[in-house]
């Protein structure tokens, strides 16, 4: 059997790039996924053709995770679909086109913005998906922060701020929901190449010399670790962030 036959994965952000890539391989490890997004429905559909040709289920849908409401409607909807909820990955962010810009010119709808989706967008999907984890008496919530929370980031001030967020947000929930048997974790990925990644900069000029490993990431690099959180193997971490960057940051 599959580490993950008969589990239900909830992943938000999902129809490019790093999402795509964990509803892939949570499916190849047996899962049956949710895949949500807030605007690339186009996208959606891929990831969605590429897990059924793995023989699993996967219903779509899309949602704002920095809505309360949208955040228990899509809740509401895989439980009704599925039945039960054992895993979300906290995936989605405003990344995606953000320019580089001094700290005193960002504007405040923008760092409303980058709040609202990168921190806000976890807790409510945290709060959405309890429920059922609570009444399975176990869960793993995966969130994704960022190694630029270790290293700083000239000119994404509100980005970097955000992901430090995130590692706040999980060890806080780590704490609180561990007696019901829910692991929370974040996964801090470097500079990937990702679609969206490519709005930020130009990937083929980005400097390796301070990567150990010497090359650039993927997305297929940060899968496993993933996919090891999900599942059972993992029983026994919480609370914990994991940089998966080729050795850039160390802590």
């Amino acid at each position: 059997m599959k580490r993950l036959e008969g589990r239900v994965a909830l992943v938000t952000g999902a129809g490019k790039g790093l999402g795509k890539a964990f509803c892939i391989r949570l499916a190849q490890d047996g899962a049956d996924i949710v895949a949500i997004t807030r605007s690339d429905m186009g996208g959606l559909e891929k990831t969605a053709e590429a897990v059924r040709e793995l023989g699993r289920r996967i219903l779509v849908g899309r949602y704002d995770v920095s809505s309360e409401e949208d955040t228990l409607r899509m809740a509401a909807q895989a439980l009704e679909h599925f039945g039960r909820i054992d895993v979300l990955i906290n995936n989605a962010a405003y990344y995606y086109g953000v320019k580089r810009t001094a700290f005193t010119e960002i504007g405040l709808e923008d760092w409303d913005k980058m709040m609202a989706v990168n921190v806000k967008g976890p807790w409510l999907c945290a709060r959405a998906v309890f429920p059922s984890m609570q009444q399975l008496g176990k869960g793993k919530i995966i969130n994704l922060a960022s190694e630029v929370f270790f290293t700083g980031s000239h000119g994404f001030v509100h980005y970097v701020a955000s992901k430090g967020g995130v590692i706040g947000l999980t060890r806080a929930l780590a704490v609180e929901l561990g007696p019901h048997g829910i692991c929370v974790n974040a996964v801090a990925p470097g500079y990937t190449d990702t679609e969206a990644s490519r709005t930020i900069a130009d990937v083929t000029k980005y400097d390796t010399s301070r990567t150990p490993l010497r090359r650039m990431e993927r997305p297929e690099d940060v899968v496993g670790v993933v996919a090891f959180l999900a599942s059972d193997e993992s029983d026994f971490i919480t609370g914990q962030t994991i940089l998966v960057d080729g050795g850039r940051a160390m802590h």
